[in-house]
């Protein structure tokens, strides 16, 4: 599905259901001001598994067959139960589109209507029926198909949702929970007629929402490019909701609209998917190019960092590097120890990658997502650069993550280059970790260059009394590991002797990893963890593994196609992995 929700569901509180049934005793079936047209993306493939009875929501899969879906059995999986109210499956049968589909998406719309449209039932939350209400507004059209009386129920169930909303948008919690409580019920209120009262306290919201929560580098506080997409997403369907109506989008509103535009434009790959980072997936195909031209925002000039990532790009080759330090307080709820982390992607073809957000696959699979291990960088054996700290609520803030992380970006015609660095093994060990990359004018290669140095006095003593209780347990210095997550995609095998690992993408080009070091290169297993997939799949990283027995050591490092690789390649097949 198009957005990036949260796998965690509130409860509804009583006051919820309250205004819940009082919402439906005074909704009226008024019709539509405003013609609903599909602007949420869905996915066929699972919209073909929901018409098979194979339930896929929040990293859980039911497998029902012909059991309807809300009297599927999914343990009490609070991710799936958050799945399936928010009517984020409406997309996915949209997109398949067949007689099949819609007779199901209309049938599993009347029936949550029976069941819950009275204020019972897990789904009365202003975020989930802010979800719901946009999902149902989208494929109204194609749900009601020519059966008129089912339109006038659909009409007052949105109604319904509208009331509920204007009564309980102030209970979703800041951030995208809120955006989505707020753009439905502006999207609500513009679509029905007679209701401008709703649109209008949602527009004020909205307006507020936009001043606090996107900051001047079109980012959001948890720096989640997923999360910054389904923002964005709602934006430009109010803002299309707005032009359907023959009215103006507020100053404020269009700001965050041309902000978020270009930071959401740096933080896609060559093929489009997006950089994978605190808790973020790749966004569902063609989701961030639909919304980007709805709101229809022109380029705008490129700017050093993009919600704190590093963007270089030469040729068909892009490098996305996270360059600034991690998430504090409530928005690192979802952030990983991720610093100076790098994915690589050639062309249509993801190479290097990040593990992904572990949430979705449970409480451990998440921890272990969120360690500097499962990210493409480099890291101190048994350490993270960041910590998990105290809980918030079911999940763990991240803590003490690196706040010094200078950046020096060369985007000037030539080769693109960046040198950054970050401070987050300095209390632990005394060292810096400094990260180089290159990135070659015609983007066949990228050197880098990884480093750990203790630069003051203070850092100095830290490192030799730290790398003295190494030697002593029998280690020959302070153990470090810089990791190369592979996309599963691709073809990896040692070369040369274990010199060199050569990688073949399914387009048929070839990269050859090198490196000039004392370190041991290694092949190992890794997982490649995304949202829209029901378990994890296996593939591979590269492994380079040393010690640093002095107050400096250097790893220099490359990543060059093969000389016989072709500059240009028709790659028509679509990515398997995602």
């Amino acid at each position: 599905m198009a957005q990036q929700h949260s796998t965690r569901i509130a409860k509804p509180r009583l006051r919820d259901r309250v205004e819940a049934r009082r919402s439906g005793w005074s909704a009226q079936s008024t019709g539509y001001g405003l013609t609903p047209e599909p602007r949420s993306i869905g996915n066929p493939t699972r919209g073909r598994e929901l018409c098979a009875g194979r339930y896929h929501f929040g990293g859980h899969v039911v497998e029902a067959g012909q059991t309807g879906l809300w009297t599927a059995d999914h343990g009490g999986d609070d991710a799936f139960e958050a799945g399936r109210q928010g009517f984020g499956w409406l997309d996915d049968l949209a997109a398949l589109g067949s007689a099949a589909a819609q007779t199901r998406a209309r049938a599993w719309v009347e029936d949550w209507m029976d069941r819950y449209d009275r204020g019972n039932g897990p789904g009365w939350t202003a975020p989930l029926a802010g979800r719901r209400l946009i999902r149902m507004i989208h494929h109204s059209q194609w749900i009601n198909g020519p059966k008129k009386e089912y339109a006038l129920d659909l009409s007052r169930q949105i109604d319904q949702h509208l009331r509920f909303l204007g009564r309980r948008w102030r209970s979703s919690e800041p951030g995208l929970a809120r955006f989505e409580a707020i753009g439905g019920l502006v999207i609500g209120g513009l679509t029905l007629k007679d209701r401008d009262r709703w649109s209008t306290i949602g527009l004020r919201a909205l307006e507020n929402l936009c001043r606090n929560r996107i900051g001047s580098d079109g980012g959001v506080p948890s720096r989640n490019p997923e999360e910054l997409l389904a923002v964005f997403e709602i934006l430009a369907w109010c803002d299309s909701a707005l032009h359907g109506r023959g009215m103006i989008t507020r100053p404020e509103h269009q700001a965050a609209l041309e902000r978020v535009a270009q930071t959401l434009r740096m933080l896609r790959h060559a093929d489009g998917g997006l950089a994978r980072f605190h808790g973020g997936g790749r966004g569902t195909p063609g989701a961030a190019e639909t919304a980007l031209a709805l709101a229809d925002i022109r380029p705008a000039p490129l700017q050093d960092l993009a919600m704190g990532y590093a963007r270089l790009s030469r040729g068909r080759t892009t490098v996305i590097v996270d360059a600034s330090p991690t998430p504090t307080g409530p928005a690192s709820i979802e952030a990983h120890a991720s610093t100076l982390a790098l994915e690589m992607t050639s062309a249509r073809r993801p190479v290097i990658v990040n593990c992904g957000a572990g949430a979705g696959f449970g409480a451990e699979w998440e921890r272990a997502a969120r360690a500097t291990p499962s990210h493409s960088t480099l890291g101190i054996d048994g350490y993270s650069s960041a910590r998990l700290g105290t809980e918030d609520r079911t999940r763990a803030l991240l803590m003490d993550g690196p706040r010094d992380v200078p950046v020096e970006l060369d985007l000037t015609p030539g080769p693109a280059s960046l040198v950054t660095g970050h401070d987050g093994y300095s209390q632990s060990h005394g060292l810096i970790h400094v990260r180089r990359l290159d990135l070659g004018t015609d983007g066949r290669a990228l050197a880098g260059e990884d480093v750990l140095t203790a630069s003051g006095d203070t850092e100095k003593r830290r490192f030799t009394r730290s790398r003295d209780r190494a030697l002593k347990s029998g280690a020959q210095g302070i153990a470090f590991t810089i990791r190369f997550h592979l996309h599963p995609d691709v073809d990896a095998r040692l070369d040369l002797g274990g010199r060199a690992v050569s990688l073949q993408l399914p387009s048929g080009e070839i990269w050859i990893f090198r490196h000039s070091s004392a370190s041991r290169m290694s092949l190992d297993p890794s997982v490649y963890l995304e949202n829209t997939r029901a378990t994890p799949v296996a593939t591979q990283q590269i492994v380079l593994a040393g010690q640093a027995r002095d107050d400096f050591v250097s790893v220099k490092w490359s990543l060059a196609k093969a000389k016989d690789s072709p500059v240009h390649l028709r790659d028509l097949n679509p990515a398997a992995a995602d």
